[in-house]
């Protein structure tokens, strides 16, 4: 692991130095449980040398029961430390699991190609391995050394012959490490790439169905799914030819020992007891090393998960905690503010300044791709900047704490997102459900009735986003989360796109309403029919302001330079209409 890793990784290392206690007992226990190991050897060699020499049956007996006490005792402890490193793993998982979910929820925010689910996937890899028998091969395998003395103390001969075989073996774990070690990493990004892409294209199945796309997607899963499976295959071939080497050589390294030691008692450099108990040591001395080579595949598999949390914790660091400031009146403020589309440098958004008093109501004219939603993302503080600022009520959006904040701030995105939960919940933003002021913003939405109508009303439970409500309800409902608890600032992005007539006069009466509770309101949409109460208008074109004051003198603006374009494009064009959704006047 590199340094650059290691200093990525300090936030996990912190969490790991806090449990250093129940890791020193772990390798108490460990310490134990390894000279325990030497019992069934030194029962061996007294059995050989000493029952079968006397003939003594007593001695047998209590040989045999004190075997019997050692094991039931090293039982005891494999369970003790078994039950350390469970409970080691859980507290490791509940200290890091809710950072890692914000991590990946600042990365999505960033960037919105990350999978948070990958990220807890990482995580739970981290877990259990900490948890199974992988760990205590790392901790078993500096014991070998112990035996190895132990066998250098029965005859010279027989420990160099097991030190070459720890040699050997130990050449095998590294030459496994260099051979499977990229195709293993190869294959977890890979496989990473191909199931994100797969969980993408399968939650829009309506429309693969619709349109006959199934195969094409398929087909393009299934070429990132192939060379996932030939890198893992590749590296699986290698790592099982260094099994089996390493599998060939400690089983004839045994029987070496075994025919050495009938050489040297034959020889009677050793007693018969030596010959036996050397034999079964050499397997004590070798079998760490075999277990690391057989679970290399799983620290590999939990080195590369480290070092994504390592890189995804370095790079989204926790928010820092900021004094609580008094709850706003809705007084916005941007300030020379530029923007790119999450994952990219591209300005969406470039030298955006404007101010709007608490009350106002400002419409958000332009063309597609004008940065209109960009805008709305901006407002709410959802989208990181790339210059300026955005105040409201003369504090920087991120002064603020968004737990704080957020309840104050109304945002209907272009594309609603529900919940799965119940409509009650997803109207009052999962929190606690104040069912008077969700059926105040049922109400103001114009949603309440249709809500009564369901089968279970406001209890009714949606799937993943929002599966159940046609396209006009969930936008309704979306709606009416905005308006919960009428926030000071409420950012409605083309809010009457799904809505029927009966939908729009809803929302022109909600619009009437906030008015009236003097809540700031931004609305952007390409219906002026909506703008008819605007205070202020801002039109946007490739990311610039074009236009920004009162609606009416930006309204007679926009009409006087839409006179000349109108006369030139019907020359052309009978009937084609302006931009921006605007009719110029006769």
């Amino acid at each position: 692991m590199t340094r650059a890793d290691r200093q990525a990784g300090d936030e996990i290392i912190d969490v790991l130095r806090a449990f250093k206690g129940a890791l020193w007992s772990v390798g108490l226990f460990s310490a134990v449980i390894n000279l325990l190991m030497l019992a069934p050897s030194l029962y061996m060699l007294q059995v050989y040398d000493r029952v079968l020499a006397s003939g003594n049956r007593m001695t047998l007996a209590m040989l045999t029961l004190m075997m019997l006490g050692l094991f039931a005792f090293m039982g005891v402890l494999e369970w003790v430390r078994s039950q350390v490193v469970i409970r080691l793993g859980t507290r490791m998982d509940m200290r890091l699991n809710q950072r890692v979910y914000d991590a990946a929820f600042e990365a999505n925010l960033k960037s919105a190609n990350l999978s948070a689910g990958q990220a807890l996937a990482d995580l739970t890899s981290l877990r259990q391995f900490a948890t199974g028998n992988s760990l205590f091969a790392f901790f078993d395998a500096p014991w070998f050394p112990v035996y190895l003395l132990v066998i250098f103390l029965f005859h010279p001969w027989l420990g160099a012959l097991a030190a070459l075989g720890a040699v050997v073996l130990t050449l095998l774990a590294w030459l496994n490490q260099h051979l499977s070690g990229a195709p293993l990493a190869e294959a977890g990004r890979i496989s990473i790439r191909a199931s994100q892409r797969a969980s993408a294209n399968l939650r829009n199945a309506e429309t693969i169905e619709a349109m006959g796309m199934l195969g094409s997607l398929r087909q393009r899963w299934l070429g990132e799914h192939q060379a996932f499976l030939y890198q893992q295959n590749l590296a699986s071939e290698k790592s099982a030819l260094i099994g089996a080497w390493s599998k060939t050589t400690r089983l004839a390294l045994q029987s070496l020992m075994l025919g050495l030691g009938a050489w040297l008692a034959v020889s009677g450099a050793i007693t018969p007891g030596m010959m036996i108990a050397g034999s079964i040591l050499v397997g004590r001395v070798l079998s760490p090393l075999d277990q690391l080579i057989g679970v290399w595949r799983q620290w590999v598999s939990a080195r590369l998960a480290y070092q994504r949390l390592a890189q995804l914790l370095r790079n989204n660091p926790p928010r820092p905690t900021v004094m609580a400031l008094p709850a706003p009146l809705g007084a916005v403020q941007l300030e020379r503010v530029s923007a790119c589309a999450p994952g990219t440098r591209q300005p969406v958004l470039s030298n955006i300044g404007f101010a709007l008093d608490a009350g106002d109501v400002l419409g958000v004219l332009g063309p597609s791709g004008s940065g209109k939603s960009s805008l709305a993302r901006v407002l709410v503080a959802a989208q990181p900047l790339l210059a300026g600022k955005v105040r409201m009520d003369g504090a920087d959006l991120h002064q603020w704490d968004r737990q704080a904040l957020g309840p104050h701030l109304g945002y209907l995105p272009q594309d609603v997102q529900l919940f799965a939960g119940s409509i009650a919940e997803n109207i009052a933003r999962f929190g606690e459900t104040d069912a008077e002021q969700v059926v105040a913003a049922a109400r103001m939405a114009g949603v309440h009735e249709l809500l009564l109508a369901l089968p279970q009303g406001y209890d009714t439970l949606l799937g993943e986003n929002g599966s159940g409500l046609s396209g006009g309800q969930k936008q309704r409902v979306g709606l009416a989360r905005a308006l919960y608890r009428l926030p000071a600032l409420i950012v409605l992005d083309e809010p009457n796109a799904n809505l029927d007539e009966a939908g729009e006069k809803a929302l022109l009466a909600a619009i009437d309403q906030l008015r009236q509770h003097k809540r700031t309101l931004v609305l952007i949409t390409h219906k002026p029919a909506l703008l008819a109460g605007a205070d202020k208008l801002l039109l946007l074109r490739a990311g610039q302001m074009q236009a920004f004051g009162p609606a009416a003198r930006v309204m007679q603006d926009l009409h006087a330079a839409a006179r000349p374009q109108a006369a030139s494009a019907l020359k052309v064009a009978p009937g084609i209409s302006m931009s921006y959704g605007i009719q110029p006047t006769t």
